[in-house]
């Protein structure tokens, strides 16, 4: 039996916005039911997550096995069978960026407009192409963060005990392998040094802004902070908080998601 979680998001609180006030102004959505099929440790699935929680919509999760991927529904030729796969309204969407191009044209949009919109697509990209191929280095770089993430595969999935001894087993190894060539490709450098040089960056695009855009919630806002949610079990994690500009600003959108996931 795959592992489903269920998450009641109603929408009525939807879309949270920071003012130069501090206070809230909220959107109101269509009450939307989706799910997601993701594995916990996968930052696209959690850039995903990130998206539904602050739109406000309803969704249940499905673990999936990332070496049979037997749990994924049946997919067009033309969709690769990796996660994330988010089946909304009867409709299979896949790939994190294109899903959340999809969630942008049906329900309240975070896109800003003029350069605003730039500087949050390019962050995005930033997103896909550097920190979230860095994170798999930080979570299976050394074999004790790979015993880490096989115990939070462990705790967050469902696949039997044979299933996830595989999974802990045979995947913690291959992801180790993997952390391995990226840090390869990437100069042969520390993954924990190549993760701070990426938050660097991002540190310097944030600056004294609420988000990286001003005042007003992002894609990119939550593009980078689902990433960052993958590695909160994971030291590198408490590195990353020691930046009191990026640590306000986690808390800040970490607000958003979580208003708008319990209302009901």
């Amino acid at each position: 039996m795959p592992t489903v979680a269920r998450f009641q998001v109603r929408a009525q609180l939807a879309l949270p916005l920071a003012l130069p006030s501090d206070s809230w102004q909220k959107r109101i959505v269509q009450t939307t039911t989706a799910t997601l099929y993701q594995f916990e440790l996968c930052p696209f699935c959690h850039k995903v997550r990130a998206a539904l929680e602050a739109k406000g919509i309803a969704f249940e999760t499905v673990e999936v096995n990332p070496m049979t991927k037997k749990e994924l529904p049946e997919l067009e030729s033309n969709m690769r069978r990796k996660v994330p796969v988010l089946q909304i309204d009867g409709e299979l969407v896949a790939d994190s960026t294109v899903i959340l191009n999809h969630l942008e044209e049906r329900e309240a949009s975070l896109t800003p407009a003029g350069d605003a919109k730039a500087k949050s697509d390019m962050i995005e990209q930033w997103t896909d192409d550097d920190l979230a191929q860095v994170l798999p280095a930080v979570i299976y770089g050394t074999w004790r963060d790979a015993a880490r993430a096989a115990k939070v595969v462990a705790r967050t999935s469902n696949f039997g005990f044979v299933q996830n001894a595989v999974v802990r087993g045979g995947g913690s190894l291959i992801m180790h392998q993997v952390a391995k060539k990226i840090s390869a490709k990437r100069g042969g450098g520390n993954p924990k040094e190549m993760l701070a040089a990426e938050m660097d960056k991002f540190e310097e695009w944030l600056g004294d802004q609420r988000f990286v855009c001003g005042d007003e919630l992002s894609v990119g806002d939550i593009a980078a902070h689902g990433c960052l949610t993958c590695i909160r079990d994971f030291p590198a994690f408490g590195d990353i908080m020691k930046r009191p500009r990026v640590a306000a600003w986690f808390e800040r959108v970490q607000e958003v998601r979580e208003t708008n996931r319990a209302a009901n």
